[in-house]
């Protein structure tokens, strides 16, 4: 396993709610960390701390007393069980867009400091298109969106959201992610469906990640808080995110040669510079 020279920070979303998006930031997070690299979940979902539920974990700390400067970054950074650590950003989401000259620096240099010590940042942010999520989105060096299989209100709602990632923030390289498709014939019907319209519209090719079949040992494993690698290692689900995992870690790195968490957190203190213009 080759190990990334700068910690690969990915954002994961979708267009509306009730699609899995949580699910799916979680158990990648965990399949990447059973392939043996060092994985950070930041729970960004401002309408509830569902990625701390999932994991069994209560963050005591949050992501807004470390802006405050009440807390120093890596006392607000929980360690679950797989070794993941956590941060609660999950009523913060909007204050990261918003930092003044002082906390940016403070944020960059403790941000930057973690860099040797991680291989994946993943951000699970909450769904939609408020202008806040999207620009946080924009920031990151990998974008992907999950749609749900017969979700049809969620799978216009993410193309609304891809047609302003790519026209308003001129974003590329987004991926898409499966979730609940009965079979991988299906899952890669809908992302066919789905790259042709925003081929034809939007003139934006979109890259497929994989496809997650639905399987209710993923259910029984979120009620149970774990993981369902860990919960039922043999599943179908878990299978797929082993394939998830190991296609996330084959994606070209080359695009990250500038990147890295202080890379992410200089594009979080431009967007506050554009705001001031």
């Amino acid at each position: 396993m080759e190990k990334p020279t700068h910690t690969q920070v990915i954002g994961i979303t979708s267009g509306s709610s009730g699609v899995g998006k949580t699910t799916v930031s979680v158990n990648l997070a965990v399949a990447l960390h059973d392939m043996g690299y060092d994985v950070m979940l930041l729970d960004a979902n401002s309408s509830a701390s569902n990625a701390q539920a999932a994991l069994g974990a209560h963050c005591a700390w949050s992501l807004a007393d470390f802006i405050s400067g009440a807390k120093e970054l890596k006392e607000i950074i929980h360690s679950r069980r797989y070794g993941i650590q956590l941060i609660d950003a999950s009523k913060t989401i909007a204050q990261m867009t918003e930092l003044n000259p002082q906390q940016a620096t403070r944020a960059l240099t403790q941000f930057s400091a973690m860099e040797d010590a991680l291989d994946f940042l993943i951000i699970d942010l909450p769904p939609g298109t408020d202008p806040a999520v999207l620009s946080l989105m924009a920031c990151t060096g990998r974008r992907l969106v999950v749609v749900r299989s017969g979700h049809k209100e969620g799978l216009a709602d993410a193309y609304a959201m891809i047609k302003i990632l790519c026209s308003d923030f001129k974003m590329d390289r987004i991926y898409i992610i499966v979730n609940g498709a009965q079979t991988l014939e299906e899952g890669q019907k809908l992302f066919d469906h789905l790259n042709t319209v925003a081929h034809r519209f939007l003139n934006q090719e979109l890259n497929f990640l994989g496809t997650v079949i639905q399987d209710e040992l993923m259910v029984e494993a979120a009620l149970n808080h774990k993981a369902v690698t860990e919960f039922a290692p043999t599943s179908t689900a878990a299978r797929d995110f082993r394939h998830l995992a190991t296609a996330t870690s084959h994606l070209d790195r080359k695009q990250y040669e500038e990147g890295g968490m202080g890379h992410f957190v200089q594009r979080i203190i431009h967007l506050h510079d554009l705001k001031m213009t």
